[in-house]
């Protein structure tokens, strides 16, 4: 968590809206922007501890690397959410392109970008999406970007193809894989995370002596973010965060005060 000026980091979600070439595209590209700025400034004027830019209304998604123009587009915008906050901001190209998305970070100075299905493999409704950390830390090698990777655990929207152990997956992620945080999800956006799985997966990190943070990945709340943060390393915030409640409104800076002052 050297990325981060705090011990329990709160990452907040800029959910940006459908892009060029989407089908819900609306043909608006300075609206996108407008919409990123107004986003990052609520979050960061709410007192979040970082930011996470994610291309979510680009669905259907495409199972791994997204096409040149959806990376051009996602750069573009990194890099002016880099120019308005001051806080560590990171890339997730949904649904699993972390090369693209370690590529944007490192062009932009972005500190971290997460990986839904870094090792192993995932049925998906995108269909089985296979992990690939052995491109994904020899590019960061190439490109000599000091960029940490948070991979998912049992990421949300999908199911395993075989049951394995929490013990097993996370000495897979770390140990093998090269991960340098674990994301522990519910089982949709905006759904809360199973706590008994959530610490399982810290109990074998410990276990295991690995010095990497655990993060909640959805459905964090004013409500319950003392007691999972009270387990979990972190929290990675969307849908709270946002007006009414819904994942794809404008983020409502007064809720994102509550889930800080919350969590302080």
């Amino acid at each position: 968590m050297d990325i981060f000026n705090t011990e329990k980091p709160i990452i907040g979600m800029v959910h940006l809206p459908p892009l060029p070439g989407a089908p819900g595209f609306d043909g608006d590209r300075h609206e996108i922007r407008t919409r990123l700025r107004q986003d990052a400034a609520a979050l960061e004027s709410g007192g979040v501890d970082g930011i996470m830019l994610e291309n979510f209304g680009d669905a259907p998604f495409y199972p791994d690397r997204v096409p040149r123009h959806v990376v051009a587009d996602v750069a573009a915008l990194a890099a002016t959410l880099r120019e308005h906050v001051s806080v560590p901001f990171g890339v997730n190209i949904l649904r699993n392109d972390v090369q693209s998305a370690l590529g944007i970070a490192a062009a932009t100075d972005g500190a971290f970008v997460r990986v839904n299905v870094h090792t192993g493999a995932r049925l998906t409704d995108q269909g089985l999406i296979e992990g690939m950390a052995h491109e994904t830390l020899r590019l960061r090698e190439q490109l000599d970007a000091d960029v940490a990777i948070l991979a998912d655990i049992d990421v949300k929207h999908s199911a395993p193809l075989a049951e394995r152990s929490h013990d097993e997956v996370v000495g897979e992620l770390v140990e093998r894989g090269g991960a340098d945080g674990i994301i522990v999800s519910g089982t949709g956006t905006g759904e809360a995370v199973d706590t008994t799985a959530l610490e399982q997966v810290v109990d074998a990190r410990d276990a295991r002596g690995l010095d990497v943070p655990v993060l909640i990945g959805s459905g964090v709340t004013p409500e319950t973010a003392p007691e999972l943060l009270s387990v979990a390393d972190g929290a990675i915030v969307g849908t709270a965060l946002k007006q009414g409640g819904k994942t794809t409104n404008p983020v409502d800076e007064a809720a994102v005060e509550r889930l800080v002052e919350a969590v302080r």
